[in-house]
């Protein structure tokens, strides 16, 4: 487990809950951890939702201002930079949708490379538009990777269709995510699903007999 974990995918991948859920995780395991919310793009529904549910399990959480409003403010607060800064605190990041959410990522890139103690996963839902086959998958990740300086480490299949969700069709994915990990050369580091189909058939699907309940 890295220090600093951030979650990228493309908009409706799901990276917003998975950060929240990783983050929790870590602080019930009584591990300093701090939520830093870093999407510029489109700062409307964002981890800012969650802020009570976080601060009340010891999570620090970090968001834009003016999140969950209309007002339009394109830049960082300065805290964001503790999450580079104070290296005794866990930091997971959500970072925004697609390249253009990935550029505000760039500014924090030679803290964390200089560290060197980081996880990028990339987030995939192959049943959201633009990222429904192996090759727009990656068209995606790289353009990711080009915008922020940094390569992914590993890939979660998120893939969902929300509450018509079933097992079923989260296997109906796992072989597209297989062949992204082999064409990437990376890691599917989860399977995730929401808790009351994670049951022990999830096991057979992920990589590292360990699926992420969301």
């Amino acid at each position: 487990m890295k220090r600093m974990t951030l979650f990228c995918g493309h908009y409706g991948s799901g990276k917003t809950n998975l950060a929240i859920n990783y983050a929790l995780m870590l602080a019930r395991k009584n591990l300093p951890v701090a939520l830093a919310d870093i999407d510029i793009v489109n700062p409307y529904f964002r981890s800012k939702d969650s802020k009570d549910l976080l601060e009340k399990e010891g999570v620090k959480v970090i968001a834009l201002p003016f999140a969950n409003s209309s007002v339009d403010l394109p830049a960082l607060p300065s805290e964001t930079y503790s999450l580079v800064e104070d290296r005794s605190r866990y930091a997971v990041l959500d970072i925004g949708g697609d390249d253009r959410g990935a550029y505000a990522l760039g500014r924090f890139v030679p803290y964390i490379l200089e560290e060197n103690d980081y996880d990028m996963f990339y987030v995939v839902n192959f049943y959201r538009p633009l990222t429904t086959t192996v090759d727009e998958a990656i068209t995606v990740m790289r353009e990711i990777e080009n915008a922020c300086g940094l390569s992914f480490t590993g890939i979660i299949n998120n893939s969902n269709l929300g509450a018509e969700t079933t097992l079923e069709k989260i296997e109906a994915t796992y072989e597209r995510a297989k062949e992204l990990s082999l064409a990437v050369n990376l890691p599917i580091v989860y399977v995730s699903a929401e808790k009351s189909i994670a049951k022990e058939d999830m096991v057979a699907i992920s990589l590292q007999k360990r699926p992420f309940e969301i």
